[in-house]
């Protein structure tokens, strides 16, 4: 059963989970109170195990995942610096625009929205970058991007995976991969609002991170003062105490599930999702060896009455109280968005969204 009086199935936040909901309503407690403290390690040992990762700096950045993403390139980017990016949606794109901001040198490897990026394409496209930028799952397009195999061939770079859509709910094995420095956020697979941006940065990267980086609010060398001492630990900034409550329980649902579990619950919900919409007649935009599972973009076909895009997307929302996403960019007006993700990724769920879009458009 969804949370509240809508089903969230959009590219944004997902229905979060009951003990979520539970979670947010703890008394408050002061973020240095020892029994926040006491949750706030339970919680990072918590992103260690979800990120499949050793990394001893790992934590919930307070911001949403494009913090996580700013976060990743203030502190591994100096001017005058080689980054390559892979671009095949909009976080790639933003990817970039940090990157340039930051005065480096950036090198895009492009595929068109709704293609994967080629690796070989990545790996080749300079000799030495400092940074080799990619998302995992392309919020955008609903493509699967081959991260493992671009971070094996990094050589000396630095690896920076986006895997804000993926965490949780298709495989991320960091350290087995190679990632160097990956960021998420909370509203997708994890089940929790928006808000936080998990983070983590292997001892490689630390080694080569940027001293005083041009934020001071993400730099990660002054967080880590304050997350990873087990006492005296040093004020940096004043951390969402319920945030960090809601995360810590969303990720307690998620491994008591196990991660293969909620992998495949994802893969299953996906599968039934996109084999529904074709039965409608209806055509997905990724190819199906790239295909999210968690995140489907569908092409909008001809619509009956004078009916526009949003149209459709009112009628679900007003009839039936289920939500899904728009196209952005270039694919504004062209597709959908449907997301099954977190305490989302239920059939009943996919059942009830793919009778209510029969119903709309008359098929």
């Amino acid at each position: 059963m969804a949370i509240g009086d809508r089903v969230l199935m959009g590219p944004g936040p997902a229905n979060v989970y009951p003990e979520v909901v539970a979670a947010l309503g703890r008394p408050m407690l002061g973020h240095l109170d020892p029994e926040f403290l006491a949750v706030l390690e339970e919680t990072v040992d918590r992103l260690r195990a979800v990120f499949r990762t050793d990394n001893r700096l790992t934590f919930p950045l307070s911001g949403t995942g494009s913090a996580g993403m700013e976060a990743a390139f203030v502190n591994t980017l100096r001017p005058g610096d080689v980054a390559v990016v892979g671009v095949n949606g909009l976080f790639g794109q933003r990817m970039a625009e940090i990157a340039g901001r930051l005065g480096a040198e950036v090198v895009t490897v492009e595929a068109p929205w709704g293609e994967p990026l080629d690796p070989s394409a990545v790996e080749s496209a300079h000799p030495e970058p400092a940074v080799i930028a990619v998302v995992h799952a392309e919020t955008s397009t609903g493509v699967r991007n081959d991260v493992e195999a671009v971070a094996h061939a990094k050589g000396g770079a630095l690896m920076i995976a986006d895997v804000v859509t993926s965490l949780g709910g298709v495989e991320v094995e960091l350290d087995d991969w190679g990632v160097d420095v990956a960021y998420s956020g909370t509203q997708k697979c994890l089940g929790v609002p928006p808000g936080l941006a998990p983070f983590t940065m292997s001892q490689r990267a630390r080694e080569r991170r940027v001293e005083r980086p041009s934020s001071w609010y993400l730099d990660a060398g002054l967080i880590a003062g304050y997350v990873e001492a087990e006492g005296g630990r040093t004020y940096h900034h004043t951390a969402p105490v319920s945030m960090v409550f809601a995360l810590h329980a969303g990720l307690g649902v998620l491994l008591e599930e196990g991660l293969e579990a909620s992998w495949a619950r994802h893969q299953a919900c996906g599968e039934l999702l996109q084999a529904g919409l074709e039965s409608m007649g209806l055509e997905l935009l990724a190819p199906k060896d790239h295909r999210l599972p968690q995140l489907t973009t569908v092409r909008v076909p001809d619509l009956p009455g004078g009916l526009g895009e949003a149209d459709v997307r009112r009628m679900l929302l007003d009839r039936y109280r289920i939500e899904i996403g728009a196209g952005v960019g270039p694919l504004a007006g062209r597709v959908w968005r449907i997301g099954c993700m977190g305490h989302t990724a239920r059939p009943a769920n996919v059942t009830l969204l793919l009778a209510a879009l029969a119903d709309v458009l008359g098929r």
